[in-house]
Parts: C-alpha cells; structure tokens; sequence
C-alpha cells in the first residue's frame, strides 16, 4: 500500500549497502550533505558527480527506484516552495537552480538512507552518540504513533461517507474540516491516555 511505503520507507535487502552499520551509512549521508551545502552556487559539475554517485548507491542498494521517486516528488513542492525566495533578488535564477539542485540532492541521499536502514537502527545509533534521550523518545513515539492516527484518521473518514449523501464541493470541505477538528480532540484524548499508561509503567518524564 502507498501509505505504508511512505510511511515506512525500509526497504528490506542484503546488498553490500544493507549490511553496512546503520552508524556508517549515517555518517556517510552527513558527510555527503555537508558537502553539497558548502559548495557554491553554480558548482554544476560537482551536482552532477553528486548525483551519479547517489544512483549508483542507489543501484548498488536494489531498492526500487519508483519508491524513492514517489517519495522526493511528495517532498519536492516543499523544496521548490523554498528556493522560490531567490527569485525575489535580482538575477536570482542561478541561485533558485542551485538551491533547488543541493536541496534534492540532500532528501535523496536521505530518502536513500532511510531506505536501506531501519529506523530503530538508526535511533539506536542516535542513542550511542548521546542524543537526548528526550528527542530520541519523541522520535520513536512519533513513528510509531502515526499509524495509529492515520488509521482513526481512515475510520472517521469512512464513517462521515457512510453518513453523508451531499456530493458538493462546499459539503466535502465542511465534511472534512469537521473531521480534523474531532482527529485533534480524540488525538488530544489518545495521547493523554498513552502518557498515563506509561506513567503507571514506571516511565519518568
């Protein structure tokens, strides 16, 4: 399902990438993304070997290609929405194709890593470099929780349908407006639920 692949990008291998430590292939993306960020504007060629170099690990990884490419085309509009900024500076083309080509390339070498990595994997590693713990938890939550908001998310909006005979535009928005302000009570309620479960588990705040 397109949710699930999207959500949980792992894509399960035993290729030469796969089986690299989780804190290798994390150090790696860093570097890499460190050295997209300190090129400068208008480095075309190093772009270029740039992104030889991420489909060849890419390929080396057998993941699918269409699943990555699902993926940065969701998060694109975001990264265009930003690199429009420099077009409000004279002659800021250069730098809008610049900011657009380092940006794409960092959330594909990271679409790529989160491909062949698993995410416990990669807290873990979070874990040993001494991250607080704090934001280590809070990302593992999140992960984990998602599914279960989307899935309420999923049963309210079946439940509006099966209530529903207006077609309209005006009552498809008002429909949905309603189901994102009861998703956010009954959110409100689940999390204050799961706190005090954890609370009486022994878990310290």
């Amino acid at each position: 399902m397109l949710r699930e692949q999207l959500l949980s990008p792992y894509q399960p291998g035993t290729s030469p990438v796969h089986r690299l430590p989780a804190g290798s292939k994390l150090a790696l993306a860093l570097v890499f993304i460190l050295c997209i960020v300190l090129l400068p504007p208008g480095s075309w060629l190093a772009f270029a070997v740039l992104s030889v170099a991420l489909v060849a690990a890419a390929l080396g990884a057998r993941v699918s290609p269409r699943q990555l490419l699902v993926r940065l085309l969701l998060v694109e509009p975001l990264v265009i929405g930003v690199a429009l900024l420099a077009l409000l500076q004279p002659g800021g083309w250069p730098l809008f194709l610049s900011m657009l080509a380092k940006s794409t390339l960092c959330l594909a070498c990271m679409l790529l890593l989160t491909a062949t990595t698993r995410f416990s994997d990669l807290l873990r590693v979070l874990w040993r470099l001494r991250v607080p713990s704090l934001l280590v938890t809070t990302l593992a939550l999140l992960q984990r929780y998602l599914f279960v908001l989307l899935q309420e998310m999923e049963r309210m909006q079946r439940a509006r349908r099966s209530r529903s005979f207006h077609d309209g535009r005006a009552s498809t928005w008002r429909g949905s407006a309603q189901v994102a302000g009861q998703l956010f009570v009954r959110t409100s309620e689940r999390a204050e639920r799961v706190y005090l479960a954890m609370c009486a588990r022994g878990w310290k705040s």
